[in-house]
């Protein structure tokens, strides 16, 4: 209804309608420009942050400095970024992925993504809920992005977690610091294995390894090509196939948690007959790849059309750390860093485990 009502408010009006969300548009517009353009410069881009990472924390300084000020004139504009075109910057994240990329890392690659999502999202479910007693929130944010594609799977699940923008940030920032880490302490280990022999991976699948417990692309990219060009290129297959499962991934959480908010055993059986949300821009998310992978369209169009993605994804994040207190954040306390900590030993000890399983001894 609300939607219906908006979109008539615009066919009456559309001066009326758009000229509010200007300067909420502009400023998460100015933020994403300079973060874009601050990714490419080498001291920043050599440490794997891209500008993704830079806009969330950009709009957290200013959000927590100035926004505040001019919050009343800008909402409108920024809140447009943080839901609307974050749905739309993940149907076009489609545009990155083909099934071929599936076809070139081959069954077992499928598989170690597979078993790393699950079983550090349901790690991350039992950690939070039963030995920090996080709330739900927290916990399957926290999951999605350390299991699937860091900041992007926390923005994507968002909406279907329905949590407050404290949680968010909460989110991003455990996946942006384990994942950093991650990017330098990988390459260490690949040479610390080749002097103790422990896991005798190839360069190829350790590139798997990588892609398959890396956060976010960004990271996996850089730790990948510190290796060699073949794990870079390994690592990076490994990764988008390991994004692709985000729009599953959504679909299945949406309709679990569409039965366990159900109304309760005393409200009248209609109600209790909650049907399950789907959530469309995943749907759209998995259509969009699959019309890549066609191979229709030209290869400078999708070029674009992926700039145009990482702008709307930048502006959504720019948002989010607009509307980000640092004192939300603080309340949140140690515990989402600690469950992340324990989620990243688990993805190096035993997302380890699991390529050797499927790599090495074939089972």
């Amino acid at each position: 209804m609300h939607q219906i009502s908006s979109w008539m408010a615009f066919k009456r009006d559309p001066s009326g309608f758009i000229t509010p969300l200007l300067p909420g548009l502009l400023l998460a517009g100015v933020i994403t420009a300079f973060s874009m353009y601050a990714a490419t410069l080498p001291i920043v881009s050599q440490w794997g942050l891209s500008a993704l990472t830079l806009a969330i924390v950009i709009g957290m300084i200013l959000g927590n400095v100035v926004y505040p000020s001019i919050a009343s004139s800008c909402d409108g504009g920024v809140h447009l970024a943080k839901q609307k075109l974050l749905r739309l910057g993940i149907i076009l994240y489609g545009f990155r992925l083909t099934f071929q990329q599936i076809a070139d890392v081959g069954l077992s690659g499928i598989v170690i993504d597979a078993l790393t999502l699950t079983s550090t999202f349901f790690l991350a479910c039992w950690l939070g809920k039963y030995l920090f007693g996080m709330d739900r929130q927290t916990t399957l944010l926290i999951g999605a992005g350390s299991s699937i594609c860091g900041a992007a799977a926390v923005m994507a699940a968002d909406p279907i977690v329905k949590s407050e923008s404290s949680k968010v940030a909460v989110a991003v920032a455990t996946v942006v610091i384990f994942g950093t880490i991650a990017m330098f302490l990988y390459p260490w280990i690949y040479q610390l294995d080749l002097k103790l022999n422990i896991l005798s991976l190839s360069d190829n699948d350790f590139g798997i390894y990588i892609g398959s417990t890396i956060h976010e692309v960004a990271q996996v990219v850089a730790a990948g090509k510190a290796i060699s060009d073949d794990a870079g290129n390994s690592a990076v297959i490994t990764k988008m196939i390991r994004v692709m499962m985000l729009a599953p991934f959504l679909l299945i959480l949406s309709a679990y948690l569409s039965r366990t908010e159900a109304p309760s055993a005393s409200e009248n059986a209609q109600a209790q007959k909650n049907p399950v949300v789907i959530p469309w821009f995943a749907v759209f998310f998995i259509l969009v790849a699959g019309f890549n992978s066609l191979d229709l369209l030209p290869a400078k169009l999708v070029s674009i059309i992926i700039d145009l993605d990482t702008v709307l994804l930048c502006m959504a994040m720019a948002a989010l750390g607009l509307t980000t207190h640092v004192s939300a954040i603080k309340q949140a306390g140690v515990k989402p860093m600690l469950l992340a900590a324990l989620l990243f030993i688990w993805l190096i000890v035993g997302g380890a485990a699991i390529n050797l399983l499927i790599l090495k001894w074939g089972i």
